[in-house]
């Protein structure tokens, strides 16, 4: 069955992107899209001089935000200068696991973001609010591990956003997301930060339940009278070792690397892929606020 697929076109570039640790993670989490592990180096790392100079590309196009992801983009050596450059041009939000940060790098970021005009984001993912139901997901030993990252940060004097796959049924949402929130307040996190994401049927989630059925695509019909500035294609792009590709989701596959710079990124992309369908359904899911997914606790 052949379905039309209809095409985005790139209306202004809000967000830039940055696989600033290709796909190495040191943690092996059973829903990954795309198969991040210790051993996965099929994306490579970006050097502080290559980021800056697609941070100084991006300039006369408007940037307004940049987000890095990986990965864990811990990893990357060059990481907390990345990110103290970073903090010369805009906002910037770091998507992490939250196992491996330093005290000291995350002094340098305070002090970075308490002298910049921009503001430093962390998103910390944790997959369960107790190591029963985290750690078959993300690893055993994992969520105490990410606890204490997020505790250090806190105790730095950020406010992490604490990114969760929805692995529960829909009708447990509500239970789920109060066990989030007590844990939380429990730890000490006061006013938590709480993302809820769909899990995306691509690479290790694959395996761990299903892919997308050829039929689960966005249709042209559906496109009318939809907002298409709700898919992170209409705004945004992101960079790998290879070059600029159209999204964080959609890497692995080839007619998603679009350009060698930003300018020729700039171009339509046709939405033909499963995942697109999970992107129409909840709206731009990889950026901070999408469909009100961030909730803080009061």
């Amino acid at each position: 069955m052949t379905i039309d697929s209809p095409v985005v076109p790139l209306s202004h570039l809000d967000h830039l992107w940055f696989q600033v640790s290709g796909t190495l993670c040191n943690l092996t989490c059973h829903h990954c899209f795309i198969s991040c592990s210790p051993k996965n180096r099929s994306f490579g790392f970006l050097s502080l001089a290559e980021v800056k100079r697609r941070l100084d590309e991006s300039v006369p196009l408007g940037v307004k935000e940049y987000y890095f992801t990986g990965g864990e983009p811990f990893l990357n050596p060059d990481m907390v200068a990345i990110l103290c450059e970073t903090l010369k041009f805009g906002p910037a939000t770091v998507l992490t696991n939250g196992t491996v940060f330093k005290d000291e790098w995350l002094e340098t970021l305070r002090d970075a973001d308490s002298n910049s005009l921009f503001s430093l984001e962390f998103r910390v993912s944790i997959d369960g609010f107790s190591a029963e139901t985290n750690d078959p997901i993300r690893g055993e030993g994992t969520f105490d591990r990410a606890m204490r990252g997020v505790m250090q940060l806190v105790e730095h004097k950020f406010l992490p956003i604490i990114t969760a796959a929805r692995t529960w049924p829909d009708e447990e949402e509500t239970q789920v997301v109060g066990n989030f929130e007590r844990m939380l307040k429990e730890a000490g996190y006061s006013r938590p930060r709480l993302k809820i994401l769909p899990t995306l049927q691509l690479g290790a989630e694959e395996q761990r339940t299903c892919g997308y059925r050829e039929t689960e695509r966005v249709t042209p019909a559906m496109m009318e009278s939809y907002d298409a500035s709700l898919l992170v294609c209409e705004h945004s792009r992101i960079v790998t070792d290879r070059g600029v590709h159209v999204c964080p989701i959609l890497i692995e596959s080839p007619d998603s690397l679009l350009g060698k710079n930003l300018e020729e990124a700039a171009i339509p992309f046709q939405l033909k892929h499963g995942a697109c369908l999970t992107c129409y359904q909840y709206g731009a899911i990889c950026s901070n606020v999408s469909s009100g997914s961030v909730a803080r606790s009061s």
